[in-house]
């Protein structure tokens, strides 16, 4: 089985990074993805999608310390589904996101930040970090 995302696109917003009660860091952000096509009459088409990424970890300051809003970058991660009970109507929500193992800033080299570089975290997450990803006081996690 494989379970594996990659994506070229512009970021959404700056990344917020918070940390987990354990001490680690997390920093979390969209990614904003484009497709482009030609319809039967010819016209040009465009479709944006967007991508919810959380970083752990060094890497996760890492993101928060040089991406910006607009900044092109290249991820490689794993899909994976949150659920969790809304506290107001007891609903079942659901969140997908790309957990990144690896980033890369794309770009000229005239940006700020070092332009090329990539940033790969430990070759898995411990379970416990999974497990305190879940929502905040409020009710949208992230």
């Amino acid at each position: 089985m494989v379970n594996k995302v990659i994506l070229v696109g512009n970021l959404g917003r700056d990344p917020e990074v918070r940390t987990t009660p354990s001490g680690q860091p997390v920093a979390t952000f969209s990614v904003a993805t484009n497709r482009r096509w030609k319809d039967r009459d010819g016209n040009r088409q465009e479709q944006t999608e967007w991508h919810n990424i959380v970083c752990w970890g060094r890497q996760a300051e890492i993101a928060g310390q040089y991406l910006t809003k607009g900044k092109q970058i290249f991820v490689e991660g794993r899909l994976q589904t949150r659920s969790w009970d809304d506290r107001e109507t007891g609903e079942k929500k659901y969140k997908t996101e790309i957990v990144c193992d690896n980033f890369q800033m794309l770009g000229q080299r005239g940006d700020s930040g070092p332009v090329g570089e990539s940033y790969s975290r430990p070759a898995a997450a411990p379970p416990s970090q999974v497990a305190e990803a879940g929502p905040e006081d409020d009710d949208i996690p992230f």
